[in-house]
């Protein structure tokens, strides 16, 4: 899983060479939590779009920070969920969770989604740091 807004050192892996050990990447955070990620979906029997609709509204639910929506970001996109799935769940879970909850979690993910931008723009840019 490489993700063109996860920025890495030239040798640093996608995944950790060896399952347990250490991650060597600039984010190794953020790497983490994407691997624990794609490795919940796969342990899942739900369909990966259903899996990431309902992560998305524990997310909201939980008032997650942006950087809970980026480490989502790659396995949301590749199971096809959209900018309209998005407000269809926060539309679902504002009577459950409230307004405030799903006003925060739309700055939120726009700010994860900001950060992605400028990550992958750094990248493209050829120096590979974090803005």
């Amino acid at each position: 899983m490489d993700c063109w807004y996860l920025p890495r050192g030239l040798d640093a892996p996608a995944f950790r060479d060896n399952p347990g050990g250490f991650v060597t990447s600039d984010t190794a955070v953020l790497d983490t939590l994407v691997d624990l990620t794609a490795a919940s979906v796969d342990h899942s029997s739900l369909p990966p779009r259903d899996f990431m609709l309902l992560r998305l509204a524990a997310l909201i639910a939980v008032d997650a920070p942006p950087a809970s929506y980026l480490a989502n970001a790659d396995a949301s996109e590749k199971s096809g969920i959209t900018a309209d799935d998005i407000q269809q769940v926060m539309i679902a879970i504002a009577p459950v969770v409230g307004t405030a909850r799903v006003v925060s979690a739309a700055g939120k993910i726009l700010r994860a989604l900001g950060l992605a931008i400028a990550v992958g723009e750094a990248e493209m840019a050829g120096d590979g740091d974090m803005p």
